[in-house]
């Protein structure tokens, strides 16, 4: 078993608190978005035996996180690669390669992410290549594809969450825009109420709203976002419920003003989950975290096709080809229970499923294959047939491979543990 130590990702949208609070750890004053735990090139764990003590750290955050090119061990993409019958098993090695298909998260929302789509695999792979051809560097702003992965995800909330994913019907959509104000908005509205399928007219709908890009849209925007307050206060002055679908609208004008994402999430579902809560998001599926703190597992991919509530590049056509317009609810994964008091969340997609919850009164993880164990709260201690392997206290992880077999946990915390299905 191998110790991890992995990246904290600074994003302006992270909380300068969750991450911190829940582990025990220090503030460090900055935003914590996203805590990795994975082999994506981008940002890979670092493991080591889990004796070993890493040689120097930042004050401010304990040994279990990363924080420079000086922490000693190897790269955890490069220890999968020196022994992949060990360390991911011959099955996932056969269908994936030499390498982990997952990476974990611990996910930490202060406010609304962009809204995004991630691609699906042949998108992932044509448009990878498409701008490797063109000579489009990884770390340009205008780059897309980062890889050739697909990137369905899995978020299981730790606090109260919200978000946005997938379509509205039409019909209730319409209704949405029905007080606000502006040409494409009255246009978005008569598309919405006009002949044909439901996902071409909220193709089309969707695709008006993407359109307000330039100086002309910031003042239809403003209009828009105008128009609606002055309806929400209108409603709240006469006693009538808001509808949360509008309230929603607002406070992404708030955060985000003069950006088309505040029009959009009118197209789109609010979900709010409660702690051991989860929803699964397809490639193709348009979402946006809004608020709270949760474990999110997804392919082993950094693929962003940006769509709103961003200052990053947004590529509309790009976006327009990824997107599914389907309209439907929220996708909840299928659960099952693992003996000891812990879940087994089931989405269907070949890289990764979890497993998640208390383990105070123990429970046998049979998933082999490569498993990331991360400790939530408390402490939990991980052993096999031959004896205990080591514990784990808040915020520190380990990688199990696929050698070490079948493995207990024990203690009195929470645990997430990634696998591959």
């Amino acid at each position: 078993m191998y110790r991890l130590t992995n990246t904290l990702q600074e994003y302006a949208w992270g909380s300068q608190r969750a991450i911190f609070d829940a582990f025990g750890w220090q503030p460090s004053g900055r935003p914590a978005a996203e805590l990795w735990l994975g082999a994506h090139e981008s940002a890979p764990s670092v493991a080591r035996c889990i004796a070993q003590v890493p040689p120097t750290w930042r004050d401010a955050v304990p040994a279990s996180v990363r924080v420079g090119p000086d922490a000693s061990g190897v790269a955890l993409g490069d220890l999968i690669a020196s022994d992949p019958h060990f360390m991911v098993g011959e099955n996932v090695a056969d269908v994936f390669g030499p390498r982990l298909p997952y990476l974990l998260k611990v996910l930490a929302a202060a406010g609304p992410l962009s809204l995004q789509v991630h691609p699906k695999p042949h998108q992932a792979r044509a448009g990878f290549a498409r701008e490797n051809r063109a000579g489009v560097d990884r770390l340009a702003p205008e780059r897309l594809y980062k890889d050739d992965q697909h990137k369905p995800e899995l978020i299981v909330a730790l606090t109260p969450f919200e978000g946005l994913s997938g379509f509205r019907r039409p019909q209730r959509a319409g209704e949405l825009l029905e007080p606000v104000q502006g040409p494409t908005v009255q246009a978005m509205r008569e598309v919405l109420a006009g002949p044909g399928l439901s996902d071409d007219r909220l193709r089309a709908a969707f695709e008006l709203a993407a359109g307000l890009r330039d100086t002309d849209a910031l003042e239809e925007l403003t209009v828009a976002t105008e128009s609606l307050q002055r309806f929400v206060d209108a409603e709240r002055g006469a006693g009538r419920r808001v509808s949360r679908g509008h309230v929603t609208a607002l406070e992404l004008a708030k955060a985000y003003p003069g950006d088309p994402g505040m029009l959009m999430s009118l197209l789109l579902n609010r979900f709010s989950l409660q702690p051991g809560e989860a929803v699964f998001l397809r490639a193709g599926q348009i979402h946006a975290y809004l608020h709270g703190l949760g474990v999110e597992i997804m392919a082993n991919s950094d693929n962003v096709l940006r769509a709103g509530l961003t200052t990053k590049h947004v590529d509309v056509p790009e976006l327009m080809a990824c997107t599914d317009f389907t309209a439907e609810p929220p996708v909840r994964p299928s659960l099952r229970p693992v003996p000891g008091g812990l879940t087994d969340y089931r989405v269907g997609t070949p890289e990764f499923g979890l497993v998640y919850g208390d383990a105070a009164h123990g429970a046998l993880i049979t998933h082999t294959g490569p498993r990331i164990v991360v400790c939530l709260n408390g402490s939990v201690t991980i052993s096999h047939a031959l004896g205990e392997l080591g514990t784990l206290t808040a915020g520190q992880s380990a990688f199990v491979p696929h050698g070490v077999g079948s493995v207990a946990l024990s203690g009195g915390g929470s645990v997430a543990v990634s696998y591959v299905p």
